[in-house]
C-alpha cells in the first residue's frame, strides 16, 4: 500500500498535454491526411486537439481522471460506487478523489455543451480505447466520424427547378452520355 506521500508524488507527476493516449490519436490523425490545432486557448475547455475543416473537438480523456463508466452515486466517503474495467477509484481519500472526479464529469459536460451551442462538433475518445486490442477500431471509426461530419457540413443541396405547368420536377437536357 503506498503512503500518502508516494501518491501524492505518483499523482503529480502526471500531466494533462502530450499524453500517450493523446500522441496515439494524434500521430494517427496526421498520417491520415488530418490537419489540427492542439489546445485551443479560445475554446472552453481547451480541446486536446480541433479540426476547424471538420468543425470538431476532440477530447482524450484518461479513464481515471474523467470516471470512465463509473457509476457514483454520492461523492462522500461511504458512497456506493460501481467501479468500472478501466477506472476504479482509490479507497484512500475516497471523498477526494470522488469529489475530484464528479467535478470532472461535470466540466466535460459543461464544456461540451457550450461548444455544441457555437456550432462545434465533441468526440471523446478513452484512453481504455486505445488499448493495443482496440486501437485500429476505434481510431478507423473516429476518421469514419470525421469524414461523415465533413460530408454533412459540406453537401450541395440539390434544387428541384418548377416546371411551366407548375409542377416540381428535376430539370434535364436531351444529352446522350452513352456514346
Amino acid at each position: 500500500m503506498p503512503t500518502s506521500l508516494q501518491r501524492h508524488n505518483n499523482m503529480a507527476a502526471i500531466h494533462s498535454k502530450d499524453t500517450k493516449p493523446e500522441m496515439v490519436v494524434r500521430r494517427y490523425l496526421w498520417s491520415h491526411g488530418f490537419r489540427y490545432r492542439l489546445n485551443h486557448s479560445r475554446l472552453p475547455g481547451k480541446p486536446d486537439i480541433v479540426l476547424r475543416k471538420y468543425r470538431t473537438c476532440i477530447f482524450v480523456n484518461g479513464c481515471f481522471w474523467h470516471g470512465h463508466n463509473v457509476a457514483i452515486t454520492e461523492t462522500t466517503a461511504d458512497a456506493v460506487i460501481d467501479n468500472s474495467e478501466c477506472c476504479k477509484i482509490p479507497k484512500s481519500n475516497r471523498s477526494f478523489w470522488l469529489k475530484k472526479i464528479c467535478r470532472n464529469q461535470e466540466r466535460d459536460r459543461e464544456v461540451q455543451q457550450k461548444l455544441a451551442m457555437m456550432g462545434w462538433h465533441c468526440v471523446t475518445v478513452w484512453e481504455c480505447q486505445l488499448s493495443p486490442k482496440q486501437r485500429e477500431q476505434t481510431l478507423a471509426s473516429l476518421a469514419y466520424t470525421l469524414n461523415g461530419i465533413y460530408l454533412d457540413d459540406h453537401t450541395v443541396s440539390h434544387y428541384i427547378i418548377p416546371d411551366d405547368d407548375g409542377l416540381m420536377v428535376a430539370e434535364d437536357d436531351a444529352t446522350d452520355y452513352n456514346k
